[in-house]
Parts: structure tokens; sequence; C-alpha cells
């Protein structure tokens, strides 16, 4: 189920790495949507 999770955050959620985003700056929403591509990840891989 993660797996798939992961692959439509991939194709729905904005990417802000090739944004370069700085996290000192980021707003509560975008730390949200890390935190959340953070945690499906991280169960994905397991």
């Amino acid at each position: 189920m993660f797996k798939l999770l992961a692959k439509l955050n991939k194709w729905l959620l904005p990417n802000y790495t090739k944004q370069q985003l700085d996290l000192a700056k980021a707003t509560k929403w975008q730390k949200a949507v890390i935190a959340w591509k953070y945690y499906v990840i991280t169960r994905a891989v397991d």
C-alpha cells in the first residue's frame, strides 16, 4: 500500500528538492508535505 502511495506522491505533490527550497524559509504547508512524503517513503522501503 505504501509503495502505491509513494508513486502517487511523486506524481501529485511538488518536489521541493528540485526547487531548492530552504527549509528555514518553508511555510507550514510545505513542511507538512515534506513530512508526509518522508513518512510514506520510509514505510514503502520497509
